[in-house]
């Protein structure tokens, strides 16, 4: 006997018209950008927002589809003259990263997601050679990343294993790497760091530069606004920071790796030389700061 499942029962019943109202889509939270497996409506809560590293949106957990989303939104672009593009969708939406398109001599890799993605954004950036591979520092960025990965012809999407229960949209794309290190290219390297979240990772890109090195962080380290230092925390929105044993431990993954850039995740927020030095002091003021004594 033939079971059929929701997905394809609700497919039928749409298809011969019994059941108009039940088309299916794949819904997008406002808050965080994230984007869930279709659906016939949206689904009842959002938990990358009812998680105590983000929030629910102030006036109640709100939806809206990648159609909507392209109606009343463009990408913004940045191209600095070392190989990197900067992407973030205007006027702000969600959570409001940057994506980060890197151009190796080995193929250009998409660094984190920004939830739109549309016809003028595929050409753009087929023109210059397309995406071979898309890498993600944690879940709060994750967004429409099957639908970037189908755009560029099925690319691989490389998250840690860690984080994989984070994931609201399954693709066949997804690569759930998992250890410490993972070279997805050649002289690219996703060092796993932890933090933020347990697989939070960053990429490093050994050739950057004729050699001097970058790493693109999203905000597993957070570029701070005077763009000298770098911080850390459980919840950035939440304001709790992460013990020192952690922070240590973030320092640490990043040390044997050679970079003068720092890569953030947010428009323009990159440390610009000096880039490793930056986050020793860093690491080194925030221990500081946590371990003093009261009083």
């Amino acid at each position: 006997m033939y079971t059929w499942s929701r997905g394809r029962l609700i497919r039928f019943i749409a298809a011969v018209g019994g059941a108009s109202e039940l088309t299916m889509a794949t819904f997008i939270c406002r808050q965080c950008g994230t984007q869930y497996a279709e659906s016939a409506k949206p689904p009842p809560s959002c938990p990358v927002c009812e998680d105590d590293r983000q929030y629910v949106r102030w006036d109640g957990q709100a939806w809206l589809t990648l159609d909507e989303l392209r109606c009343g939104h463009t990408i913004e672009w940045a191209a600095d003259d070392l190989g990197v593009t900067a992407m973030q969708v205007a006027p702000h939406f969600a959570i409001g990263q940057r994506a980060l398109l890197v151009a190796t001599p080995h193929g250009n890799i998409l660094w984190d997601c920004v939830a739109l993605v549309d016809s003028d954004v595929v050409d753009r950036i087929n023109a210059g050679g397309g995406i071979s591979a898309i890498a993600i520092s944690h879940p709060h960025f994750y967004a429409t990343m099957a639908e970037w990965s189908e755009a560029f012809g099925d690319v691989p999407i490389y998250i840690h294993a860690d984080d994989r229960d984070w994931v609201r949209r399954g693709s066949s794309a997804i690569v759930h790497w998992s250890g410490e290190t993972l070279e997805i290219a050649p002289q690219v390297t996703l060092i796993r760091c932890g933090g933020h979240f347990p697989g939070a990772a960053v990429m490093h890109w050994a050739g950057w530069n004729g050699g001097a090195g970058a790493i693109f962080c999203g905000d597993t380290l957070q570029v701070t606004m005077d763009r000298k230092f770098v911080s850390f925390m459980y919840s950035f929105p939440n304001i709790v920071p992460l013990d020192a044993r952690t922070v240590a431990r973030i320092g640490a993954a990043v040390a044997p790796f050679r970079f003068d850039r720092v890569y953030g995740g947010f428009w323009r927020r990159t440390v610009a030389s000096d880039g490793k030095a930056a986050v020793e002091r860093s690491v080194r003021r925030y221990l500081d700061m946590i371990s003093a004594p009261p009083g």
